[in-house]
């Protein structure tokens, strides 16, 4: 018998609002005091530079800022743990619109300008108005939590590529790694691997036995940012296990095979 799906998880409306402005504006903050080098430095995302990135993290806002603007769609397609399927075949799109949206201003105006247009975008909209996405009609409340996926994301690049200590908020950090452990589960249901990402998360996922008390057959746990890294193509299992990054008992426990989830 195939194992029961369980229910979306709910996140707070208003730590996840606070959380997204939060870290936008921590971005804000840092890319203004980057200098020409930083700028210029390969950022780890293909041919993207740093400054290329940080005017990615601005059109994140906007392009929100944005959707809000047009009609409404009549139902939502897709839950929050569904989103990062849905995104692959869109990178090459997503970032020739970011360039058309950004191009030609200094990165501190365009984070003043998104910062801006986001902050009257959500003041005007409930978390039930349902936006019209490329990838699909999503509720904004479920959307919202994408967000904090794409910043925490893109923050911890920009961190590695410019050498910076931009904050994660901890609401974000939170709900990035909530949403992409019920991403795993969606993908390889079952309940003979439990996954522990402490302190913000446990999932079951893997078909195979399953346990009803006591330790489980199969126990991956490692610490939020080593799994965002992972579930996102940053870093590799393999690599992650020889550094003692993750700890993983069990059959089938070797996550190589399912990860990443995105990238």
């Amino acid at each position: 018998m195939p194992p029961a799906k369980k229910k979306p998880r709910t996140y707070d409306s208003r730590r996840i609002r606070a959380a997204v402005t939060t870290q936008f504006g921590h971005v804000a903050d840092a890319v203004g005091g980057l200098t020409q080098e930083q700028l210029a430095r390969p950022s780890g995302l293909g041919a993207w530079t740093v400054a290329e990135l940080a005017a990615h993290i601005a059109w994140i806002a906007d392009s929100l800022a944005r959707g809000l603007d047009r009609p409404p769609a009549a139902k939502a397609e897709l839950a929050a743990h569904e989103w990062p399927f849905a995104t692959a075949a869109l990178a090459g799109r997503i970032a020739d619109a970011a360039g058309e949206t950004l191009s030609g201003a200094p990165l501190p105006e365009l984070f003043e300008r998104a910062g801006a247009r986001l902050a009257e975008a959500l003041d005007a909209h409930r978390d039930d108005r349902v936006l019209d996405l490329w990838i699909g009609a999503m509720r904004l409340g479920d959307f919202l939590v994408t967000r904090t996926v794409e910043l925490v994301v893109h923050t911890d690049d920009l961190n590695r590529a410019a050498g910076l200590d931009v904050p994660l908020d901890r609401q974000a950090l939170a709900a990035c790694t909530r949403l992409l452990a019920d991403a795993l589960a969606h993908r390889v249901p079952g309940g003979a691997v439990e996954v522990r990402i402490p302190p913000f998360a446990v999932v079951q996922c893997i078909e195979g036995p399953r346990h009803t008390r006591g330790t489980p057959p199969g126990v991956v746990e490692t610490d939020p940012l080593t799994w965002i890294r992972l579930a996102t193509g940053r870093t590799a299992w393999a690599d992650a296990v020889a550094d003692a990054r993750v700890r993983a008992s069990g059959q089938r426990a070797d996550l190589a095979g399912v990860l990443p989830l995105m990238s």
